[in-house]
């Protein structure tokens, strides 16, 4: 599943071809993702301007002259931006064009994505946003707001990081990956880590997610940018998905485990 890397380099891959165009025509293929695209939403968009994209979380939210579309990418959806409104490939169900001739297309094999439309004026209170946590490369997120957060949290650090609504967006890759430049063993309980560790942690998020971002994202299955390439982040893991293999830093054998239905990867060694 696309995460927040992913996200935001889809974001500032489709920003320079839509903002400040108008829509002029909106083409719905397949309605049936996990909700299902409303008929109407031609009739919404179309003369409507672009103003601004943002993400929060792993939703994009394009900010239009009267109100927000909403664009969640599932498991295995894409925005691409095409200037071939010809060329239609199977799992392309949805194409927003502008006045420029620009065409935002979404793929989405599974259609396990979300594309719909709000007129609220508080965008932050739809009801898919209003319980999300901190955002990870904000200001409000540090070591003592997961120190505090984790008091009394009687669950491991690798699932408090992956409640949306204490954080959003680190997923399980980057879960993975911060916990290990962290040091800190995945098992570990979320209570028993102290302040001085969690900034460690904190400082190892930011830059993970970072230069994930600068990698164009994750690239496992189907995650490709608005150009249609994949990411190269997984070039660069230390730990997921390198179980049984040795750890690039001590050397012993990374081990795999499940916590809460994920698979968890660290080194023994490095992590405790």
């Amino acid at each position: 599943m696309p995460e927040l890397p992913e996200v935001e380099t889809t974001r500032r891959g489709i920003t320079p071809a839509l903002i400040n165009q108008n829509i002029t025509n909106v083409t719905i293929r397949h309605a049936n993702l996990r909700w299902p695209i409303s008929d109407r939403l031609d009739q919404l968009l179309v003369g409507q301007r672009i103003e601004a994209i943002t993400r929060r979380a792993k939703y994009l939210l394009l900010r239009c002259t009267r109100g927000f579309l909403i664009i969640h990418l599932g498991m295995s959806g894409s925005l691409r931006i095409s200037f071939d409104s010809a060329s239609v490939e199977k799992h392309d169900h949805f194409d927003l064009k502008v006045s420029s001739g620009a065409v935002l297309r979404y793929r989405d094999p599974r259609r396990f994505g979300a594309i719909l439309w709000s007129d609220a004026e508080k965008i932050a209170q739809h009801p898919l946003l209003v319980n999300l946590g901190v955002e990870p490369l904000s200001d409000a997120f540090d070591g003592k707001m997961l120190y505090e957060r984790s008091r009394h949290r009687n669950l491991s650090v690798k699932v408090f990081l992956m409640n949306h609504q204490i954080v959003v967006g680190i997923g399980n890759i980057y879960a993975n990956e911060a916990l290990f430049h962290a040091g800190i063993n995945p098992t570990v309980l979320a209570k028993r880590i102290n302040l001085k560790r969690y900034e460690k942690l904190a400082d190892a998020i930011k830059t993970t997610l970072n230069a994930a971002i600068e990698a164009g994202g994750s690239s496992l299955r189907d995650f490709v940018n608005s150009e249609g390439k994949p990411g190269y982040f997984q070039q660069h893991y230390w730990v997921y998905g390198r179980d049984n293999q040795p750890c690039k830093r001590c050397g012993q054998l990374i081990t795999k485990i499940k916590q809460g239905q994920r698979s968890s990867f660290y080194c023994r060694h490095c992590q405790k």
